[in-house]
């Protein structure tokens, strides 16, 4: 890219510069905490879902809220009226996404998915055959495809552990039993997508920085489920998921970058806005996670991703932890009352999530996702990995006590059915 491109593309915000915020959600209710269930049932209304319709899968694919979609279809038509591309507009989605996520603007890359953001580090740093990465067994495939590949075809070694549901400290021990002096990189679940552990993540940080390891954290299923602080967590990269619990579009992602060790961690993929040429023609990166982003992106669904974080800190980031871990205890609660049935999720409070993986003993689990799906309308979420061979129920800001009830409900009427 010539210096004249870069100029002009820095001052190129016809149509996009003066674009104002969403209108956003309709006025909500004052949360009052001896009476929730009206705030709650107005933040539900800001979800399409069909009524009816109990979706508990918000651990695969969350439903984005109106105000978002709002959002990314007014910028879109706003952009499209210029034919603009809006490039100058990620600046203030960048601000935004790094105070929702703890970090500096120039440790934030946007990305399509957590998937692309684990596979950067993955494939970015410069790792050697014979150097050791270590994850758990729970990966998603999203975690740890690009690892598998690197073994593939780079010669690093794999070492997984199975992650513990009781312990936190048996989890650290064997993180810790596993590093040697191979062990370059160590990949956790913030929280296991499987079954919901909620994984030690400052002591494994603390511990690989011990021993000069590089920590990368896939918070996938905790951003927007919980609070996330990039910088109080204390790893050296992470992965956002955007479509999952904060809501936002589809194809958004981001991935956090320690920018004390951006220089070790190579862009895999370069392209415009990556970096640039001197005026001797040398190319350098840029300065800042921007680094890795390329080429044209879809400016109006970063700044939907905004919008949906903008919305959570709204209704309240802690608020949205205790209730969706209040709705997930409900639900956890109900399930292993019933006769039959095996709640695989843990029964520690400081390890569990807003997900309960359960199976019954009667009916097979995608069998049991059918019935559910087909004769009450309520969408769970199959888990094959590890051959649990169960249902996950994920319970977010679309749901509510009666769901939770009505879930728990038609698990029993089926398996009174198979008696």
């Amino acid at each position: 890219m010539s210096l004249p491109r870069r100029s002009f593309l820095r001052h190129a915000a016809l149509g996009a510069a003066g674009l104002g915020l969403a209108r956003g959600a309709e006025a909500l209710p004052e949360f009052a905490a001896e009476q929730p269930e009206p705030f709650w049932e107005a933040v539900r209304a800001l979800y399409p879902l069909e009524a009816g319709f109990s979706y508990f899968n918000t651990g695969g694919l969350g439903s984005t809220p109106t105000p978002v979609l709002e959002r990314v279809a007014e910028v879109t038509r706003r952009l499209q009226a210029k034919a603009e591309h809006g490039h100058a507009q990620f600046t203030a989605a960048r601000a935004d996404v790094a105070r929702f996520l703890g970090a500096d603007p120039a440790e934030v890359a946007f990305v399509r998915n957590a998937t692309e953001a684990n596979a950067t580090v993955a494939a970015g740093l410069p790792l050697r055959a014979g150097d050791e990465v270590i994850f758990e067994t729970h990966a998603h495939p999203g975690g740890s495809f690009a690892w598998l590949q690197a073994a593939r075809v780079r010669g690093v070694v794999v070492r997984t552990f199975e992650p513990d549901a009781r312990s936190a400290a048996v989890n650290l021990e064997r993180v810790a039993a596993l590093c040697g002096p191979r062990t370059r990189v160590v990949q956790l679940s913030h929280i296991t997508a499987p079954t919901g552990i909620t994984l030690p993540a400052r002591a494994v940080a603390d511990l690989c920085r011990s021993r000069g390891i590089w920590f990368h954290l896939d918070a996938a299923q905790s951003a927007g489920m919980v609070p996330v602080d990039f910088a109080a967590l204390g790893c050296d990269s992470l992965a956002v998921s955007g479509h999952k619990w904060i809501g936002g579009p589809l194809e958004t992602g981001v991935l956090c970058v320690r920018r004390a060790r951006q220089e070790e961690l190579a862009p895999p993929l370069v392209g415009a806005y990556s970096g640039d040429l001197d005026a001797n023609g040398r190319f350098a990166l840029n300065a800042g996670a921007v680094r890795y982003e390329y080429g044209t992106r879809n400016v109006a669904a970063a700044l939907g991703l905004a919008e949906a974080m903008r919305l959570q800190e709204r209704i309240g980031r802690d608020r949205i932890a205790v209730r969706g871990r209040q709705l997930a205890a409900r639900a956890h609660a109900g399930l292993a009352a019933l006769p039959g049935v095996e709640v695989l999720s843990p029964d520690a409070p400081d390890l569990r999530a807003a997900m309960v993986t359960f199976r019954a003993a009667r009916i097979p689990h995608d069998r049991l996702f059918g019935l559910l799906l087909r004769e009450k309308s309520i969408r769970a979420r199959p888990v094959t990995e590890e051959k649990l061979n169960a249902l996950r129920v994920s319970t977010h800001l679309c749901n509510s006590p009666a769901q939770v009830d009505a879930l728990v409900a038609a698990v029993g009427e089926f398996l009174r059915r198979e008696a």
